[in-house]
């Protein structure tokens, strides 16, 4: 994980690099069964309204119950695998093949269902821009109705899936991104359901056709946007950007306490909450890797410390932050 250090003239003790804090290497997040109890509930709830609308749209012949069960397929492979995701990070939490366990499982699951989103927008977006420019006669009597038990099925769904009070702390403001990305994933069709009602509201009203994919389009804009945010902040988690200036400020601080010098820090993420450092200190006088140590104790989200230490003077010396 560390380079090996020089060794020091002092005592035995310096330039031996202390890992810890968490021996158990087990990273989830503090909601992780919770989380994972109310993903597959929801799984269960929209796959059981698919069979029902296919089932219906095969009975009744009706297109519109077909096109709408097969939406309710995409929300139902999102959840698979924000779902899978979670079971698969907790069966393999202690699995020594996971280096820093699998904390990071649920930002892949997020990641890919980011994607998944982005392009269900484009889809959106060139159906509703082909309508717009070959407008076809919409049902409004037996659509509206779809569209309304449809935003009930999903507001029920996004109250499940309400991240918890433990979703989010000072250093790790995203959280949990795995749920965040399922509760997004519908938050974004209820909020297009409702664009929808509004635009066959007024098809129905006020005879205007072009309000139907004028809706479908600002949908489209409205779920592209909640795609590009959440796969900045999964790939961020992904990539090992450093997640928190404030913490990293904080460590920093700390392991200088004594005019030492902090040579090299990373910070990076291990899954929600839980943060690793690796951190390089030189001093004329050092103290064991112990006391340094000893000094992070009690930073809300770290549980992963590597330090080492140097004695004396380097001339490449130079401190900085690695994002």
């Amino acid at each position: 994980m560390t380079a090996p250090a020089a060794p020091p003239a002092a005592s035995p003790a310096v330039g031996a690099p202390l890992d810890a804090f968490r021996e158990d290497r087990t990273y989830l997040g503090a909601d992780h069964r919770r989380n994972e109890r109310r993903t597959w509930l929801v799984t269960a709830i929209c796959a059981v309204t698919l069979v029902a609308q296919l089932a219906g749209g095969l009975l009744y012949r009706s297109m519109a119950l077909t096109a709408s069960g097969l939406h309710m397929a995409a929300h139902v492979a999102a959840l698979l695998v924000a779902a899978g995701a979670y079971a698969m990070a907790r069966r393999h939490a202690e699995d020594p093949r996971f280096a820093f366990g699998t904390g990071k499982v649920g930002y892949l699951a997020g990641f890919a269902n980011a994607v998944v989103l982005a392009i269900t927008a484009l889809l959106i977006g060139v159906e509703s821009l082909e309508r717009l420019a070959n407008p076809e006669a919409v049902h409004f009597d037996h659509a509206l109705p779809l569209a309304i038990a449809g935003l009930a099925v999903n507001v029920v769904c996004v109250l499940l899936l309400r991240p918890g009070r433990a979703h989010v702390h000072r250093h790790d403001p995203d959280g949990d991104l795995n749920i965040s990305a399922a509760h997004l994933h519908l938050s974004a069709d209820a909020m297009v359901s409702v664009l929808a009602i509004a635009g066959l509201g007024a098809g129905q009203l006020f005879g205007w056709g072009f309000a139907d994919p004028l809706a479908g389009l600002a949908g489209a804009l409205l779920v592209a946007h909640f795609a590009w945010t959440l796969i900045r902040r999964a790939a961020a988690a992904l990539l090992d950007i450093n997640p928190s200036a404030a913490l990293t400020s904080d460590i920093r601080t700390r392991l200088s306490a004594e005019g030492e010098r902090v040579v090299d820090l990373h910070l990076w993420r291990l899954g929600p909450g839980h943060h690793a450092a690796v951190a390089v200190v030189a001093a004329d006088h050092p103290q064991p890797a112990e006391a340094y140590h000893a000094r992070l104790k009690g930073l809300a989200g770290l549980s992963h410390v590597t330090v080492e230490v140097r004695a004396g003077h380097h001339e490449h010396d130079h401190a900085h932050a690695h994002a």
